[in-house]
């Protein structure tokens, strides 16, 4: 059979996306690496727009596509194309957000909605399509039966070692787009699931029931090896939870002789805990910590059941610091907060001096327990809008302020000897680029509260 899976592009009013950075698409590839006896294609629409062309090129019997919650809309609408052009296409919806509220995807033009883990799913999928035999039985899916609703639960997955590696070849033409900032071309790599600890705003740790998931180093190591890539990023919910592991696959990085530049998230309070981890890492090539520091209170801090407290945040930034790590250092804006709270948060953020620092604005996401506690408040539901930059509750402040404390939290954070230092990683031919993408998300930023009004 012929497959395409798409990458979804971000919705136009959509802000940041694949303007600030663009990750493989590592879903796909696993998705594709399990029906590999069939013609498959994936089509990144974040680099590659033109679905018409593939679609009449290619004439695909299945169209499937992932999908995060600020997808949604774009999704709906493509496949809705995709039907129009052919009705005999069967349309395949997956991802997170599929997963925590499938039934946002109960519509004619998609004929099933895969709930989890998709890749023996799909592959089952596949092979009744096949057969032309019936979807009973399948765990998570949810499709239409004789005009009835039928939703078979998932079944949970707990050994992420079952998985074939992803069909990275199936995205050469588009890997020298993958990229973080300086970081590029940027492959990805997943060494884990789940996560332990309990955050209200984050619904990742439910898809795992809790559990932390764990690939054994060693198949690891002989992914890593056949990745050519300099850059890999670790796609994991939280990489270092289990020091002891980490410490075995640095060990083994080191033994193979593979020299990569490695980007991972880490939990403040993990990375205190475990200095001497992020030492070895540093000697093996780790040069960038994603970190969750949240907020500037222990209150705010509570209010999210981070688990963590500012001492340990600012403990973390000098373990990363004094091994020369770069911390990509994350915070979250309350909407509720006044003008007094940004100028505390702008001054502490000054005050910790770091080089890059990215600021969201808390967002209820479907399947996360802060959206049932706030989802009778919220003042939009459009899905293009969850994009962290956003608010979907009331904010204290009039709308256009709240967007100009907003850009000014990421415009005037960074002294400027420290932004000029950033800076120095890009090659001097990018600098302008990069010049001209601030500029253009600081618009858009500021302009956010328009988008209301429509």
């Amino acid at each position: 059979m012929k497959i395409l899976l798409i990458q979804p592009a971000k919705a136009q009013k959509t802000i940041g996306g694949e303007d600030v950075f663009i990750y493989e698409p590592l879903a796909l590839e696993y998705l594709a690496s399990g029906v590999s006896d069939h013609d498959v294609k994936i089509l990144d629409m974040r680099i590659d727009k033109d679905l018409d062309s593939q679609i009449q090129k290619f004439r695909p019997d299945v169209v499937g596509i992932t999908a995060y919650t600020v997808h949604v809309n774009t999704v709906k609408n493509l496949f809705n194309k995709i039907k129009t052009i052919d009705p005999d296409i069967c349309t395949v919806v997956g991802g997170h957000h599929a997963t925590v509220a499938p039934e946002d995807f109960f519509t004619p033009y998609i004929d099933l909605v895969v709930m989890g883990e998709g890749v023996f799913v799909f592959k089952e999928i596949i092979s009744r399509l096949e057969s032309k035999s019936p979807f009973d039985g399948i765990a998570g899916i949810s499709y239409l039966k004789d005009g009835e609703r039928v939703t078979n639960p998932p079944e949970p997955i707990t050994d992420l070692d079952i998985f074939p590696f992803p069909a990275r070849e199936l995205t050469e033409e588009y890997r020298k787009h993958y990229y973080s900032e300086w970081m590029r071309p940027l492959a990805s790599i997943r060494t884990s699931k789940g996560c332990p600890n309990r955050c209200n705003f984050c619904a990742l740790w439910k898809l795992t029931g809790g559990k932390y998931l764990k690939r054994k180093p060693e198949n690891i190591v002989r992914e890593l090896s056949g990745i050519k890539e300099k850059y890999v990023f670790f796609s994991d919910d939280e990489s270092m939870v289990d020091a002891k592991r980490m410490k075995i696959l640095a060990e083994l990085i080191k033994e193979a002789g593979i020299k990569k530049r490695y980007f991972l998230y880490g939990r403040s309070d993990t990375i205190v805990k475990n200095p001497d981890l992020i030492k070895l890492w540093k000697d093996i090539g780790l040069e960038r910590v994603f970190v969750g520091l949240e907020f500037f209170r222990d209150e705010d801090l509570k209010y999210i059941n981070k688990g963590s407290t500012v001492e340990n945040n600012k403990e973390a930034v000098k373990i990363l610091n004094a091994n020369g790590i770069e911390i990509y250092a994350s915070f979250i804006v309350r909407p509720d907060f006044n003008e007094e709270d940004f100028k505390e948060f702008k001054e502490y953020c000054r005050g910790m001096e770091l080089n890059f620092l990215s600021f969201a604005v808390l967002t209820p996401l479907p399947g996360a327990d802060f959206y049932e506690e706030v989802k009778d408040n919220l003042i939009t539901t459009d899905y293009d809008l969850f994009d962290f930059i956003h608010t979907q509750l009331p904010t204290k402040l009039p709308l256009k302020e709240f967007f100009n404390n907003l850009n000014s939290l990421y415009f005037d954070t960074i002294p400027l000897g420290k932004s000029i230092s950033f800076m120095r990683k890009y090659p001097l031919k990018e600098i302008p680029g990069l010049i001209s993408l601030r500029m253009k998300v600081a618009r858009q930023m500021k302009n956010a509260y328009k988008d209301y009004e429509i």
